[in-house]
């Protein structure tokens, strides 16, 4: 068994069906987008999680350890919620 390296922070995102269609698939893809440009690849990480179970708050993502939890984000609010994952630096 090996180690290896992950990042501190984590943003959690569903993808769920109802979170997905609503932006969820679309919010990972500008995270990550967003992550690669800043250089920040080895500081924070995307999971896409499957249903949060509340769907009627979609979409749903969550930022770790910050504990902090999103609803109804459009792809706009991505580099707002990236700034969430660091609020502490």
């Amino acid at each position: 068994m090996s180690k290896f390296h992950a990042p501190e922070k984590a943003i959690y995102v569903c993808v769920g069906s109802k979170c997905g269609k609503r932006g969820g698939k679309d919010m990972c893809k500008e995270l990550k987008d967003l992550i690669k440009e800043k250089g920040l690849k080895d500081e924070v990480e995307i999971v896409k999680t499957e249903c949060t179970d509340r769907c009627k708050f979609a979409p749903i993502l969550s930022v770790q350890p910050a504990n902090v939890w999103l609803r109804e984000y459009s792809e706009k609010d991505a580099p707002r919620i990236l700034k969430l994952a660091f609020q502490d630096k």
